[in-house]
């Protein structure tokens, strides 16, 4: 048997990283946990919208336990105009038991989990960057940091999108623009009084906001809010081929977004605590169609492409969970059996297509393709304010029949009835 430091090296302190290594330690693995950053958390951009049931089932009791913001049970997607918009507003009490997501600020959750880790026994190592994989006879076999060499049997990489391990093991390239999207985040102070007030919620319970349209200035992606305890996340992500051929910087998107009439007023009076950016995937079911493992190697979270963006909703936390859990059941195997081989690294992926996590990135597949749409970011959202202005703008003139007036507001649009039957029938296909 080849002499190891430890059983498994996990790379990159996220949340598919720690519940990995937590789980393998809880399973009675010795475990390297190896972060680039200070702690955990360090070098995340604060705030989350997190699906957090997968979590009660890994951490029983993480609603209550972890430090979480606020429990999201009122929803709004908004289509908004330069001088409009239009939202379906949802609002749900079965939504807070069982708590289904809550608001979190990654500095204080990052560090949090790796507390989990460390209590089920994981060794903790921060400010450490990896350089490369340490590989023999075609299977990884550690890692190498500056002069440092560890071995292990297994390596599991949760370094992020632009996962280097992924790119140092096989011949993965970096991803081209068009599967990739900046995001650029504020993180504005308001009181909580303040946030109850102006958002209709209660004690611990909060808003989530999904926006398309003139968020964005036209450039494909979304606006987003969510409410935290004392503070509002806030911002846009931005796909960066349409970014770059629109000719538009990021910042300039964010700040038009904040300035909007509609959501200027939401955040009036706030301090800003915090600013940034961060590099997100845009197209995750096309990115899990690429190679996730080799021998004694596993992608998991951001680097193995487990990201999803239907309009509706954006997810990465919930399904970076489900990936670390998939790969220590895996892993846990391989361990039992001695055997790191491509074929027992391949099992991770066959358990996270039999899971949850695979149905919901088949059932979105087609959704990266939606929403290249252009008229999802302009046309769609001002032909529905057309629709209701006719219904509300009472002119003296007598009022039409509800057919009628949409039929009107769809003469006067850009979008034919075919472009928007061809729209719907999209739609449909891919949400």
């Amino acid at each position: 048997m080849v002499d190891v430091d430890f059983d498994v090296i996990v790379v990159g302190g996220g949340v598919a990283g720690c519940v990995t290594a937590y789980l393998l330690a809880k399973a009675g693995r010795e475990v390297l946990l190896v972060e680039r950053g200070e702690e955990p958390g360090a070098k995340n951009l604060s705030g989350d919208v997190f699906y957090s049931r997968v979590m009660e089932q890994i951490f029983p009791g993480f609603a209550k336990n972890a430090p979480v913001e606020r429990h999201i049970t009122h929803n709004v997607v908004s289509l908004l105009n330069a001088t409009s918009a239009v939202n379906i507003d949802y609002w749900d009490q079965r939504l807070a038991d069982p708590v289904n997501a809550v608001t979190v600020l990654r500095a204080q959750l990052d560090p949090w989990l790796a507390e989990q880790c460390e209590e089920a026994g994981v060794t903790m190592l921060p400010m450490v960057r990896v350089d490369k994989l340490l590989i023999e006879h075609d299977q990884v076999v550690g890692i190498v940091a500056g002069d440092d060499v560890l071995r292990s049997h297994v390596v599991v990489a949760a370094d992020g999108v632009n996962s280097f391990l992924a790119q140092y093991a096989g011949p993965r390239k970096k991803e081209p623009l068009k599967n990739l999207a900046v995001g650029v985040k504020s993180v504005i102070g308001l009181s909580s009084d303040t946030i109850r007030e102006r958002f209709h919620v209660t004690d611990d319970e909060g808003t989530a906001y999904a926006v398309v349209g003139d968020a964005t200035e036209g450039v494909a992606g979304g606006g987003f809010l969510y409410t935290n305890k004392e503070s509002i996340s806030i911002g846009v992500v931005l796909r960066l081929d349409d970014l770059k051929a629109k000719a538009k910087t990021s910042s300039e998107v964010h700040d038009h977004f904040l300035a909007h009439p509609a959501i200027a007023p939401l955040i009036a009076g706030g301090e800003i605590l915090e600013y940034g950016c961060h590099l997100t995937i845009e197209a995750g079911p096309g990115m899990t169609q690429k190679r996730q493992t080799y021998p004694g190697l596993v992608l998991v979270g951001d680097a193995a492409g487990f990201t999803l963006n239907t309009g509706l909703t954006i997810r990465g936390m919930d399904l970076a969970a489900e990936s670390g859990r998939c790969a220590a059941e895996a892993v846990n195997e391989a361990l039992d059996v001695e055997d790191y081989s491509q074929e027992a690294m391949d099992r991770y992926v066959a358990k996270w297509h039999d899971s949850w996590l695979g149905k919901d990135m088949a059932t979105y597949a087609k959704a990266p393709k939606f929403l290249e749409n252009d008229a999802m970011y302009g046309q769609v959202g001002q032909l529905a304010a057309d629709v209701f202005y006719n219904i509300y703008n009472h002119d003296l003139t007598p009022r039409r029949h509800l057919r009628a007036a949409a039929f009107e507001a769809v003469r006067g649009s850009d979008l034919s009835l075919r472009q928007l039957a061809q729209i719907g029938f999209g739609a449909v296909r891919a949400l």
